[in-house]
């Protein structure tokens, strides 16, 4: 076999190669990227990141309610002060006590 021949098949062999070897190689570099972009969560992990939010919303609204707790009872004591002001306190200065001796 001459380089007349050889030339020619290399040249088809190359062509050949180049026509199936980059659309595979294209879509595995895709798939690859596709993977990266997602990656894949363990079934564990993504329960016990549920099970995490669960808790996380409870603790949310059992602050809520405290909050909302403290709001009524500030509001309360406020209410209480307020009344108090408007009525005067006997003092024990300004009326002696009986006593009988």
């Amino acid at each position: 076999m001459g380089p007349e021949i050889v030339v020619p098949l290399g040249a088809f062999a190359t062509a050949i190669v180049l026509a199936i070897g980059v659309p595979l190689a294209r879509a595995y570099s895709r798939r690859m990227d596709a993977d990266a972009r997602n990656p894949r969560i363990p079934s564990e992990v993504a329960d016990r990141l549920e099970r995490m939010e669960q808790t996380l919303e409870a603790v949310a609204i059992e602050v809520e309610r405290i909050t909302e707790g403290q709001r009524f009872t500030t509001k309360l004591l406020s209410e209480g002060r307020s009344a108090a002001d408007g009525r005067p306190i006997p003092s024990s200065a300004a009326s002696p006590p009986d006593r009988a001796t």
